[in-house]
């Protein structure tokens, strides 16, 4: 039956056989020990030799194990600090991702990406401002148009109904002539010719003007030495327009020079 080994000693701070402590240098990593209480390559030995190598002998093998361990961990060390000293290494990656771009390279895509959008903006708030010019425009022109319209309407109206009452101005104007517009008849026809001159109504039509064929309408037509142009001689009955609208031509007899 084998023994167990014994257990290292607490204190221990080297590998080295003997149990001989080691300072480590300054400026120097502490050296890594590495203790392991199993044996390598324990075979089976009678009883009193198993006693006697368990109790006087260290374990040899498992020692320059122990030893290697540790150079190899204090080489990494070593690696390790000076990699850390002269930085990290530059690898070129041939694209970074989106989160891994620097503040600068963000800020300058927002960037663009606002003055686009303000860009879309400025342009359709010209389109719109187009549009309500245009629309203005046609608005001010039907406005217009309206107001024409309206007017002609309403002249039309007019002339409508004076052209209805000329017969009665024309009874007026043979009472006149015959002497019988005279008395309370005589001021209502005045009031009344008045009235109907405020919408605009004005006779046309004396002796002795100069022939219009366009306001004139010819009834008789003979010669005198005593003019010297086409002349109204006589006025059957007077004309009638409003503002520069004729309602009625004057009925005339025209006298050619001879």
């Amino acid at each position: 039956m084998t023994e167990k080994p014994r257990a290292a000693d607490p204190g221990a701070t080297g590998s080295a056989p003997g149990g001989s402590a080691s300072e480590p240098a300054p400026g120097e990593a502490p050296r890594v020990v590495i203790r392991n209480n199993r044996k390598i390559n324990q075979t089976r030995e009678p009883d009193g030799a198993a006693a006697d190598a368990g109790s006087n002998a260290p374990a040899e093998g498992l020692v320059e194990e122990a030893e290697v361990v540790v150079d190899a961990i204090e080489m990494e060390t070593t690696a390790l600090s000076d990699s850390a000293t002269d930085g990290p290494p530059v690898v070129d990656s041939p694209a970074e991702p989106a989160e891994d771009r620097p503040a600068g390279e963000s800020a300058e895509a927002g960037g663009g990406g606002l003055a686009a959008e303000l860009e879309a903006l400025r342009a359709e708030l010209e389109e719109r401002t187009r549009d309500v010019q245009r629309v203005s425009a046609e608005y001010a022109n039907y406005r217009k148009r309206v107001e024409r319209d309206r007017g002609l309407v309403t002249e039309q109206a007019i002339g409508s109904v004076l052209a209805a009452l000329l017969p009665i101005l024309d009874d007026l104007d043979r009472a006149r002539d015959h002497g019988d517009l005279v008395g309370p008849f005589g001021s209502v026809a005045e009031q009344l010719i008045s009235t109907l001159g405020k919408f605009g109504l004005a006779p046309f039509g004396e002796q002795g003007d100069p022939f219009d064929p366009t306001r004139h309408e010819a009834v008789t037509h003979q010669t005198s030495a005593d003019v010297t142009e086409p002349t109204c001689v006589q006025v059957m009955r007077r004309g009638y327009q409003i503002g520069e609208r004729l309602l009625r031509p004057a009925l005339v007899a025209v006298a050619d020079p001879e």
